[in-house]
């Protein structure tokens, strides 16, 4: 009975792992190949390199308000979650974001608010873009595949300009306040087709809401996880290493479903911890969700809460592009970024430049959680398995300071501006490796050599790919049958 019963079972095993695998293949082998175009092709997004090199750089002579009389206008009731002063087109004007994401810009000259920006506007901010001679606008939306995203909401809708250069450069300005806050080029639009739309399941109509989207490949990839870890025990129960079948074979099978069933002996593991990783990238459950708690760690570090820094402007002689006014340890500060990234910190109420010396910012580190001790101050002068450079650069030297929470939080400080670059604790850094690790490969020491990177996951992924369209030849002929 119990031979029998197991007979039965495994039946049905190889049964549903065949008719469930001719559907998941599919996606197998649209994930591999997508994700070899992600390798090298990125979604669209705007740096912050390219967002400097857009803005012209400020005309001080204009300025007649200051940081003080924004923020009043802008009925701020505490200091705001950034504050920058920036043109748009030719009128400086000071941009307040808020802690719950509400934005303003409030018109540097006359105070007044700028709620709705013309279309001819759109094309002036435009024109200073490296690349802008003669920007056209191509239309206004609401929502496209590229803009698709949450973080956009507040800046809809959104002029679509062309730059009608050699790259095929598209901006996307807000029609609320005047910025830029988005670009792409024909190359990335044309790859993200193979890459990150099919790679994500990105199609605007799904992602647009994104609780749906999220349940959506939640699903796919569970059940993909599932055929992955049935195809892996078929392939164990039907492989024969000593006693094997005729002609000395360690499969009984023949053609494409061999190769399926032998590049998964070999593959397997790599593409189930792939598929795993991947759908661990939607903290299922949310076990990996951050624990809150920053704007009050950050109010800290500031040492100063109250929406006021600087009365009247120093007189301002220092070409920039975009002055942020942050405090940092009861210091009011002024960050003057040129066009070109390079950034010079200065005195918000001299304009004199400052420097910042460490012990002043592990001092100022040591209030972030002042339930805790600041145990260990680091200074990272080369990339690890925590702070590296990938798919995006990051700041080199950078401090890391260690709290002795229940926790193990870590704060990651520029020496350079004492910005605060990131945040993690232990349930961060476990899943920095059950996602990034097991996913992208970013494993220090692959990264640090790039071609051995690109070698291994290509190879894997090469494996990935056979596995796959095996899996859908083998499929599409029972089906023919």
């Amino acid at each position: 009975m119990a031979r029998r019963l197991t007979r039965t079972l495994r039946r049905w095993l190889y049964i549903a792992h065949r008719w469930v695998g001719i559907v998941t293949c599919l996606f197998f082998a649209m994930w591999f190949l997508s994700g070899v175009v992600m390798m090298y092709v990125a979604f669209p997004g705007l740096s912050d390199k390219e967002r400097l090199a857009a803005l012209p750089d400020i005309a001080w002579e204009k300025v007649k308000l200051s940081p003080d009389d924004a923020m009043r206008i802008a009925g701020a009731i505490s200091y705001p979650r950034d504050l920058r002063l920036a043109m748009m087109n030719d009128e400086p004007v000071y941009r307040v974001t808020g802690w719950d994401g509400k934005r303003n810009s409030i018109s540097a000259v006359d105070g007044r608010a700028v709620t709705q920006v013309s279309a001819q506007q759109a094309l002036a901010v435009a024109a200073h873009h490296p690349a802008g001679k003669s920007p056209t606008l191509d239309d206004v939306i609401d929502r496209d595949q590229w803009s698709v995203t949450a973080r956009y909401d507040p800046l809809r809708p959104l002029y679509l300009i062309a730059l009608n250069d050699d790259a095929g450069t598209e901006l996307y300005v807000s029609s609320r306040t005047g910025e830029i806050v988005l670009d792409t080029s024909r190359t990335e639009r044309i790859w993200n087709w193979l890459g990150a739309i099919p790679h994500w399941i990105y199609p605007t109509v799904l992602r647009k809401d994104g609780p749906l989207w999220r349940e959506v490949v939640l699903w796919i990839s569970g059940i993909c996880l599932i055929v992955g870890v049935s195809g892996i025990w078929i392939g164990i129960l039907r492989v024969r290493l000593k006693r094997r079948y005729a002609s000395g074979k360690v499969t009984p099978y023949r053609g494409w479903m061999a190769w399926h069933h032998v590049t998964g002996l070999i593959a397997g593991l790599f593409v189930l911890t792939w598929m795993f990783s991947g759908w661990m990238s939607l903290d299922p459950g949310r076990v990996f969700a951050g624990r809150g708690g920053m704007q009050q760690a950050l109010q800290r570090y500031a040492g100063h809460d109250a929406p006021t820094i600087v009365a009247a402007l120093p007189a301002q002689h220092r070409t920039a592009a975009e002055a942020r006014f942050v405090w940092l340890d009861g210091m009011p500060l002024a960050i003057l970024a040129a066009r070109d990234g390079t950034r010079t910190l200065t005195d918000a109420t001299t304009g004199e430049i400052v420097s910042l010396p460490q012990e002043r910012l592990w001092q100022a580190a040591a209030h972030l959680l002042p339930q805790a001790r600041l145990a260990e101050r680091l200074t990272l002068t080369d990339y690890d398995s925590y702070w590296y450079a990938h798919h995006r650069d990051r700041e080199l030297p950078v401090l890391r300071a260690v709290f002795d929470d229940g926790a193990a939080t870590w704060f990651h400080i520029s020496p350079r501006t004492g910005d605060i670059l990131g945040r993690s604790d232990a349930s961060r850094r476990t899943y920095r490796w059950l996602y990034n690790g097991l996913h992208s490969f970013d494993i220090q020491p692959l990264l640090r050599y790039r071609p051995a990177w690109d070698i291994i996951v290509g190879l894997l992924s090469l494996l990935g790919m056979v596995i796959s369209v095996s899996g859908i030849v083998v499929g599409w002929r029972y089906l023919r049958r």
